[in-house]
């Protein structure tokens, strides 16, 4: 457990941090976490935001600045699982999809040579989330995912999040939906963490913004969920500082004051290993 990021700041050159769980969740912002990204980049290295929002880079960067006051003080670059996952529809020879996600997620697709359509006339299927995850589950869509499959469409998520914080609430993401499409053995692609792809794109945003190559070794991962944040950047051999009072958070004991020994079985049960951890993060 370590007080703040200052105590490893001088042992890397860029962080890569998580958006949702660490700066924010969902309703309120935590500034003390965008002020630790600012300073750490005064001392002249890069923090990149890397988030499993299915929205491109731009609509993430308004909603930062415009609900929650992060503005580009706290960053060099944001990388997305929207924004890559365009690159990926971009090459889909396919062009009629149909998006099952809320309707603030239909930007992702501005732009693009695609049509969006009704369930019967869809080629391929676009997951981002629930229709109105207040209401639903991902069992609401067993019948329709059904269906899909006895057509041999193919699915996207693009949202690995399986939950995620809503203030002091846990509500259900794409990953759950791509969780039970997996389950009726259904063909799909996973697009963003913890899958190398979004790390790949994370690590050039780096070096764009040092203008230099960046060993690995020389990067911090930050983040609080350990299905997506901890086991991507475990497994892409990127230190790891885990902030512990987000989605987990219930998992440690006392949520400002986590029990190390819980942390350690939980991580160990888990296969994974982390440099260090943190409730919240601050500098």
């Amino acid at each position: 457990m370590i007080a703040g990021l200052s105590a490893l700041a001088e042992a890397y050159d860029g962080v890569i941090c998580d958006v949702w769980g660490v700066l924010h969740n969902g309703i309120s912002p935590y500034p003390a976490a965008a002020e630790a990204l600012s300073r750490f980049r005064a001392l002249g290295k890069a923090a990149v935001l890397l988030t499993n929002a299915p929205r491109p880079t731009k609509a993430v960067e308004d909603l930062l600045s415009r609900q929650y006051a992060i503005g580009p003080a706290s960053y060099d670059e944001i990388v997305t699982s929207g924004s890559v996952a365009r690159e990926v529809f971009a090459n889909e020879s396919r062009r009629r999809l149909f998006h099952l996600g809320p309707a603030h997620n239909v930007g992702l697709f501005d732009g693009l040579d695609v049509e969006l359509v009704g369930e019967e006339a869809a080629e391929y299927v676009v997951l981002t989330g629930l229709f109105d995850d207040e209401k639903e589950s991902p069992e609401s869509y067993r019948p329709m995912f059904r269906r899909f499959i006895e057509r041999g469409l193919k699915a996207y998520c693009a949202n690995p999040d399986v939950i995620v914080e809503r203030g002091d609430r846990l509500v259900y993401c794409a990953g759950a939906l791509a969780q039970l499409y997996v389950e009726l053995e259904g063909d799909i692609t996973i697009i963003g963490k913890p899958y190398k792809p979004v790390y790949d794109a994370a690590l050039a945003a780096i070096e764009r913004a040092l203008d230099r190559p960046v060993a690995k070794s020389r990067v911090l991962a930050i983040g609080d969920g350990l299905p997506t944040d901890i086991k991507g950047a475990h497994g892409q051999g990127i230190d790891v500082l885990m902030v512990t009072a987000g989605i987990h958070g219930a998992d440690f004991g006392e949520l400002m004051n986590p029990d190390p020994k819980r942390l350690a079985a939980r991580l160990d049960a888990e296969g994974l290993g982390i440099r260090a951890a943190i409730p919240r993060l601050v500098w």
